[in-house]
């Protein structure tokens, strides 16, 4: 019982001593997995809009809704399967509005770093707030002006 205390003692270093003198049973109970992550990942559900950069051939576009978001990256649900190291532009339809008046759109820049089913992780390396603009001259298909 000491030796199988220990495993877990070392696995997992944020329980507390009192943790382990409650017995093994309600020790594992109580224990959590380290956090990996370095941002604080939110729940935001919003619209995206999405274009790979760079592309000499077909040029993919697509549209989805955000899972969470982090201050080094965002999750969202995507039409193509985009590969790991795609680069792309991300443009997120912000809940708030500027001044009371004004719609934004997040417009970030970045790459794909993981896909699972249907969803793409994409690593922040740019962004920028943008007001929304109508669909015409100027804008882009993200319908952000530049």
């Amino acid at each position: 019982m000491a030796v199988s205390l220990l495993i877990v003692k070392q696995s997992y270093s944020v329980l507390s001593e009192d943790a382990f003198n409650l017995g093994a049973d309600r020790a594992a109970a109580v224990k959590t997995p380290p956090e990996r992550r370095q941002s604080i990942r939110f729940p935001i559900e919003c619209e995206v809009r999405y274009k790979v950069l760079n592309t000499r051939g077909d040029r993919v576009s697509g549209c989805g809704k955000t899972v969470n978001i982090s201050s080094s990256g965002v999750l969202f649900f995507s039409e193509h399967d985009l590969p790991t190291g795609t680069r792309l532009e991300v443009s997120i339809g912000w809940p708030v509005l500027l001044n009371e008046k004004c719609s934004l759109n997040l417009v970030i820049q970045g790459r794909v770093i993981r896909r699972m089913t249907n969803q793409t992780a994409v690593q922040i390396q740019h962004y920028e707030f943008r007001t929304h603009a109508r669909t015409g001259p100027g804008s882009d298909i993200l319908g952000a002006e530049r």
